[in-house]
């Protein structure tokens, strides 16, 4: 299968040394763009089909269109990479952080062509010290070749790259809480619009991509955007790299075709462990209401995923097997997004509780019989009725659980409560 991220992974342990990048063709794909108008660099990512993948899966050069231009809205803007890797189940960006640093700084330097950002930021989740510490090195490493800061390459254009950690908020993986904490202030999600393209860090033009979007760049400019578009399937180009992890054999990191089938998936990895049977398949992180058996033959992209009732999210797929309970999965991650809603809107901070409470009272052999209706009916009060997506998951994830295994919930109820 086609590789574009992790293709030298295996077969280069120094990947993530400038002189090894290079010697494999790191920063030509930046060289290349640096001699194309802006608007042609837009273009190929445009063609290329590459959608958002941290979790929204929206257009990727759509977005980057809708930043004004700067004969309209003069003065700075900026490209931010969401680098705050906080989904349970998700690891990927962390390996290609780690693996794969210039990958990345290119593929942001190119990006920060294309908007005009002279000053361009990563983002950090703040439990990530050693990915720090390699992003810095590497950053190091560029400035000294002349790959960041003044002239690059001889070109004319200024970029510098500037590191900021996160203090561990799972809410700071939400593009507009994220840009509140670059700027010191609580993780509370902006209720747009205006959305950060127009408005943004600083209330300047922002443009905000994660490690895995901005890292498969360099493959696009020096391949053309329609091959890389020719890779993955209609509306959907390239590649995704999963996290696999659960009741697998082999749990690790996978780069696939995007469209690959969930079985397909799931054989790379070994298929489920010791032999047992699948009882769901997490997609694309803890937030995402699960796959079943019956969905094994689904096409693993944005709208195929969608159109089954869940989403793609940012690729952290979470085997379970015959052995898990859908109560308890359903109260860990509700346990979790309790402890982690930022308390803004009303409906997530009370509902996210309520929920939490009656899943324990499930697990505790104490569950009355309205208890399963209660919880749907806390969801629907959740979803819809909150600024951010973020919030919709607690009722989301309450109704993907419900309704895939009634049977699971029925079992904790006692007749007379």
């Amino acid at each position: 299968m086609t590789k574009i991220l992790t293709k030298y992974f295996d077969a280069e342990p120094k990947l993530h040394e400038l002189e090894t990048y290079r010697k494999l063709g790191g920063y030509e794909a930046l060289k290349r763009a640096l001699g194309m108008e802006r608007s042609a660099v837009l273009e190929e990512v445009k063609k290329s089909n590459l959608r958002g993948l941290g979790g929204a899966g929206f257009p990727t050069g759509l977005k980057w269109s809708t930043v004004p231009p700067e004969d309209k809205v003069p003065g700075p803007r900026y490209v931010v990479v969401n680098a705050d890797e906080s989904e349970p189940g998700c690891f990927k960006d962390r390996i290609l952080l780690t693996r794969a640093p210039h990958q990345l700084i290119e593929g942001l330097l190119i990006a920060s062509y294309v908007i005009g950002s002279k000053d361009s930021f990563i983002f950090i989740r703040g439990e990530y010290q050693n990915q720090h510490d390699i992003l810095g090195k590497a950053i190091a490493e560029a400035e000294q070749a002349g790959l960041i800061g003044n002239n690059i390459l001889g070109s004319g254009f200024n970029c510098r790259i500037l590191l900021m950690r996160g203090a561990g908020a799972y809410i700071s993986g939400l593009d507009t809480a994220l840009l509140e904490t670059m700027e010191g202030k609580k993780a509370w999600p902006r209720q747009p619009p205006p959305f950060p393209t127009v408005s943004g860090l600083m209330g300047r033009p922002t443009v905000v991509n994660n490690v895995e979007t901005l890292s498969m760049l360099p493959f696009i400019v020096n391949e053309g955007g329609a091959a890389f578009a020719k890779i993955g399937v209609p509306r959907s180009g390239g590649t995704i790299v999963f996290s696999i992890s659960g009741h697998v054999e082999k749990p690790g990191l996978y780069e696939f075709p995007m469209g690959v089938k969930l079985r397909d998936a799931l054989a790379a990895c070994g298929g489920v462990k010791g032999g047992r049977k699948l009882k769901g398949v997490i997609p694309g992180g803890t937030s995402m209401p699960p796959l079943m058996e019956k969905d094994l033959d689904l096409a693993l992209d944005f709208d195929s995923v969608r159109a089954a009732g869940t989403f793609l999210g940012a690729g952290g797929m979470i085997v379970l097997d015959e052995t898990a309970d859908a109560v308890e999965v359903a109260h860990n991650i509700e346990r979790f997004l309790t402890h982690e809603s930022c308390g803004q809107c009303t409906p997530c901070r009370e509902g996210s509780n309520w929920s939490e409470r009656i899943l324990e009272r499930l697990l505790e052999g104490k569950g009355q019989p309205q208890d399963v209706v209660n919880l749907a009916r806390v969801g629907e009060n959740i979803t819809g009725k909150v600024i951010c997506a973020l919030g919709d998951t607690i009722g989301m994830v309450l109704k993907g659980y419900i309704d895939r295994y009634p049977d699971d919930f029925k079992k904790r109820v006692t007749p007379h409560g």
